[in-house]
């Protein structure tokens, strides 16, 4: 239905109590409210009527809410049981129509909106036509203005200058995927160095070797079928082990074991659930894992209730390309591991120093962990920079730098990318002949359509900005983790992971030739990039600074630990210990400019080092 969006009007923003999925819904709203917008989200007692519709005592209490607030553009969401989630939705729709709310019928709502998984979206589109516009979640900022027909001129200027290069990424990656060039692309020819393939093989040497033979990255994806049978969906792993060595697309298999395998390696599983993902129980599990993935390297997720020995295990096993800690994750706060806090550092830091006694590589798979709980930009780049030096200091000579983007996935290109470089240079100030970085990006692990012609654009999107992370250097970045398309639909098979390669090595070449040649802009110069790299480099420098200052030994567990808990780190959605953190989670973050910021009551970000500051003042 055809309609127009004045100035005066008000978006109301609903879902019922059973689904706690709100951090969406807080993001429309915020999305919103830059425009000039007044935006009113329901809440609980609204939320528990939407739930139980039916009742009359609840539609009234909904009807008074939608006239008291002058609600006329009406937003649903609810992302659980598809099935549930249209017969709850028919409902507030049927309510909307009987009590005669709806514009064309004479009431104040001008539209209504959906917001929900894919098979609910579908559901939703079928049975209402137009009369309803759906998101699946896969939108961009832009994107979702304009399903609310928001005019141009109310989008701030910001959001446009910041779609720009996201929309030229979308525009190259739409060609790319449509010409099906991909298709054709072939294995590298990687250097057959003296220990290639064997149980002396390195990473080091791997990218040595490679640099010296191409600008393309080593790729590396994380693999794993999922089979409630453990002898099937082993020997199902082991046959795709076989198809990736043969086709040779892939460098790095990452296994994705199953959490018993991190928490319960090397006991009676009984009727305890696997929890999704391969099951490894066994030194002999790893060591055929191993054999069957000659000669790429292997790595894995490192143990949550052992670690310092299942790291020994996995260097005599599987030769473990590098290791991955977690630092203040895979514990109790967020149900990986059996751990305080506290004690995971403990157990991590002295992990850290077994894996400098091997000379072994270490990743940090840590900031995006903190993005997942709402934490804000300066806290995604400070708790990496914290874990490099903590790294350097206890004897890691090869630091494996991980980032994420798309992390929140709404979060603009330029601020992706900006966030991206900053940490990038704080860590490389770390590098001396004692400690070398290898980066390694990544897109976001919710990043990706469910439609998988768009998810495959994404994939090549995203790849060209990481070829922007450090586009000065043809031989960066030195690994990409590459998120197979699928991922928002379906488990990537062998099939898929290797086109999703493809897709990712005919994208870096093809950018890199358009950039060249002066088709695509270069990022290098770019004015936004370079000013928020700026801010954000040197603000977390100085909290380096603030924090060396107020905490003792604050590269040690229990400096880590205090760091945490008095709230340097800003992480409003923790699940669990929040009585523990509650510095931690009580502060408020939020889109703002596309990055994610501490915010004000007045939704304005708070400056970062002066909240840092405040927090050790407030303490003495």
């Amino acid at each position: 239905m055809e309609y127009y969006i004045e100035d005066n009007d008000v978006f109301g923003l609903i879902r019922p109590e059973n689904d706690i999925h709100t951090l969406g819904i807080s993001t429309f709203g915020k999305i919103i409210e830059d425009c000039g917008y007044k935006v009113v989200i329901g809440n609980a007692i609204i939320a528990k009527a939407v739930a139980d519709i039916s009742d009359i005592h609840n539609l009234s209490l909904l009807e008074k809410w939608i006239f008291k607030n002058n609600i006329t553009i009406l937003g649903f969401s609810y992302r659980l049981d598809p099935k549930d989630a249209q017969t709850n939705f028919g409902k507030v729709y049927y309510f909307l129509k009987d009590k005669l709310l709806l514009a064309e019928l004479g009431g104040p709502i001008k539209s209504v909106h959906f917001a929900g998984l894919p098979e609910a979206c579908k559901k939703i589109k079928q049975e209402y036509n137009n009369k309803v516009s759906v998101f699946i979640g896969d939108e961009t900022q832009l994107e979702t203005l304009k399903k609310f027909n928001v005019p141009e001129n109310k989008i701030p200027t910001e959001l446009m200058k910041g779609s720009k290069y996201d929309d030229a990424r979308m525009d190259f990656s739409q060609d790319l995927i449509l010409s099906r060039k991909y298709n054709f692309v072939t294995p590298p020819k990687r250097i057959q160095y003296p220990s290639y393939g064997s149980f002396k093989d390195t990473l080091v040497e791997k990218i040595t070797y490679n640099k010296k033979e191409s600008n393309l990255p080593l790729m590396r994806v994380h693999v794993g079928p999922y089979n409630s049978n453990y002898e099937e969906v082993k020997k199902e792993f082991h046959n795709w082990l076989k198809t990736l060595s043969e086709t040779k697309f892939l460098d790095i298999v990452s296994v994705g074991s199953s959490q018993l395998s991190q928490s319960d390696f090397g006991t009676d599983w009984k009727d305890k659930p696997n929890g999704g993902g391969v099951p490894i129980n066994s030194e002999e599990d790893l060591y055929k894992i191993w054999e069957a993935s000659r000669p790429m390297l292997v790595r894995t997720y490192s143990g949550t209730r052992e670690t310092q020995k299942m790291a020994k295990i996995y260097e005599r096993t599987i030769n473990i390309s590098w290791h991955a800690l977690s630092f203040w994750w895979f514990n109790k706060i967020d149900g990986r591991g059996p751990h305080n806090v506290l004690t995971n550092l403990i157990n991590h830091i002295e992990t850290l120093k077994i894996i400098a006694l091997y000379n072994k590589p270490f990743e940090p798979n840590i900031p995006h962990h903190f993005s997942f709980r709402g934490g804000d930009d300066y806290t995604y780049i400070l708790s990496a920079y914290l874990a490099a030096i903590t790294a350097k200091k206890h004897g890691i000579k090869y630091f494996v730098l991980q980032i994420m983007l798309n992390t929140p996935k709404y979060t603009l290109g330029i601020q992706d990318l900006a966030k991206a470089r900053a940490l990038l240079k704080l860590v490389r100030e770390l590098e001396d002949k004692n400690f070398t970085v290898f980066l390694q990006p990544r897109a976001g692990l919710d990043y990706f359509s469910p439609d998988l012609e768009k998810a495959r654009m994404q994939l090549a999107s995203v790849t060209a900005m990481m070829d922007d992370i450090e586009p000065e250097n043809p031989k960066s970045p030195d690994i990409i983790h590459v998120v197979s398309y699928c991922e928002a639909v379906e488990l990537a098979t062998p099939k898929i992971i290797n086109e999703s390669i493809q897709i990712t090595t005919l994208a870096l070449k093809e950018y890199r030739k358009l950039k060249k040649a002066g088709h695509i802009d270069n990022m290098i110069n770019n004015k936004d990039v370079n000013t928020r790299t700026e801010d954000l480099y040197q603000s977390v420098k100085k909290i380096r600074a603030i924090i060396e200052e107020n905490v003792m030994n604050p590269y040690s567990a229990q400096g880590l630990y205090e760091i945490f808990k008095k709230g340097v780190f800003a992480v409003p959605y923790l699940w669990e210990g929040k009585e523990e953190f509650k510095d931690a989670i009580k502060w408020k973050t939020g889109l703002y400019n596309g990055g994610i910021h501490v915010l004000d009551d007045q939704g304005k970000p708070i400056d970062p080092v002066k909240r840092i500051s405040n927090i050790f003042l407030e303490n003495k």
